[in-house]
């Protein structure tokens, strides 16, 4: 059976659960023989093809491909080992023609891309389910409620760096793209209908065209706990153990939150212990497996102590955009003004063609053009602006008249 009888069979009321793959689960590709025959085999397929990733988040360190899956029309189904077959080009290669449907496409872009993966064409279906205002998209809620049919994500978040991995783990894999192509179809369909399909194209082009991610800028200030931490020295303490304890992890390849954790990091900035002995006692640094790293946190808390105090770190991080909204009404009454007209604006044409308002515009370009508007703010001033922040030109043809109206009506006028 096809994957699109087995949607067409699909009971109406009650979603069947999809239990086993249409063809039976595939050996997974761990050779270069395996490999070559899997590319002949997509080369050969006809229509779009699904993929999906699996990493090791919460476990190890990097956030590469630990299994991949692909499914095509006329090629089956194909689990391949990237521990086992790290140069995926010339898979790239046979599909450079063809349409890769992914779930949540900006999640494992990245890692596809590190194994030789890139797509030319994209759909992707959860993007695509925002877009239509789906009240759940994540995909076994889109399947259950397009397909009817009910995947088992019980195994999401298990450490797919084990090896051999284990039968239901590759079973559940499979299934992740069995019905994909079948989703992406009816998402298509409702697009079209609901004329948005014009808006997905753009924002699947937009999802191929960023750059790799880059590092965010002082990541050690994401230690959850951090906003109890009282003065600028105790910040140098978590900037240290956080910067050492990122070293551990990634030379030993473990999720950090595995080396040491944020908790025990904050006890450590909040106590300033003056010892190795005094660190040593505390609070998750007393285990057999952080004891093994003490010199290094040890070492860590000796920097914190010794940075003069002219470049201890800020209580915020650096940032070029404007202040947190909050404070706007106490700092500029006229760009609190703009910003909430701005808001509202967004929100009735967010509810006119049914989208929710953040996909509408991003938050970030909004709360930038409201603190720091044209001079004239005319709807072409307006759309430039938006251009220059990313924004998508459906975007810029939806909100630029409602946007420079908001703004108009709240402008300073010349100084």
């Amino acid at each position: 059976m096809t994957d699109s009888a087995a949607v067409a069979n699909a009971p109406a009321d009650e979603p069947a659960p999809l239990l086993t793959p249409t063809d039976g689960l595939p050996p997974v590709v761990e050779s270069a023989e395996a490999l070559a025959e899997t590319v002949r085999a997509f080369a050969a397929g006809t229509g779009p093809v699904a993929i999906d990733a699996e990493r090791a988040s919460g476990y190890r360190y990097s956030h590469r491909a630990y299994l991949v899956q692909l499914r095509r029309e006329g090629a089956g189904t194909a689990l391949i080992d990237p521990t086992r077959c790290p140069d995926l080009s010339e898979l790239d290669a046979a599909l450079a023609d063809t349409e890769w449907v992914l779930h949540a496409a900006s999640q494992d872009l990245p890692c596809l891309t590190e194994i030789g993966l890139s797509p030319r064409a994209l759909f992707d279906t959860e993007l695509a389910g925002r877009l239509l205002s789906f009240p759940k998209v994540g995909l076994g809620a889109m399947v259950e409620d397009l397909l009817g049919y009910r995947l088992e994500k019980g195994h999401s978040a298990v450490d797919w760096s084990t090896r051999p991995l284990p039968e239901p783990w590759l079973v559940y894999a499979a299934l992740d793209v069995e019905l994909l192509v079948d989703l992406r179809d009816r998402l298509a369909d409702q697009l079209d209908r609901d004329g948005k399909r014009e808006w997905a194209t753009q924002e699947f082009a937009a999802l191929m065209a960023q750059p790799p991610r880059e590092s965010r800028r002082d990541p050690w200030r994401r230690t959850s706990g951090i906003h109890r931490v009282r003065n600028r020295r105790e910040l140098a303490y978590v900037r240290a153990l956080w910067l050492a304890r990122d070293q551990a992890a990634k030379r030993r390849d473990l999720s950090p939150g595995r080396v040491l954790s944020d908790q025990s990091i904050i006890a450590a900035a909040s106590t300033r212990p003056t010892s190795r002995n005094q660190l040593a006692r505390l609070p998750g640094f007393d285990t057999r497996t952080t004891r093994r790293d003490l010199d290094l946190w040890w070492s860590a808390v000796q920097q914190a102590q010794q940075v003069p105090d002219r470049d201890l770190p800020e209580h915020t991080a650096p940032y070029d955009g404007p202040p947190p909204a909050r404070a706007w009404a106490d700092r500029d009454p006229s760009a609190a003004a703009r910003l909430t007209a701005c808001r509202t604006s967004l929100h009735e044409l967010a509810g006119a063609h049914k989208v929710p308002v953040e996909n509408l515009l991003a938050p970030d370009a909004v709360r930038r053009l409201a603190w720091d508007p044209p001079v004239e703010p005319t709807q072409a001033a307006v759309a430039e602006a938006l251009i220059a922040r990313g924004a998508r030109r459906w975007q810029v043809e939806l909100t630029a008249e409602r946007l420079a109206s908001a703004l108009a009506d709240h402008h300073p006028g010349p100084s």
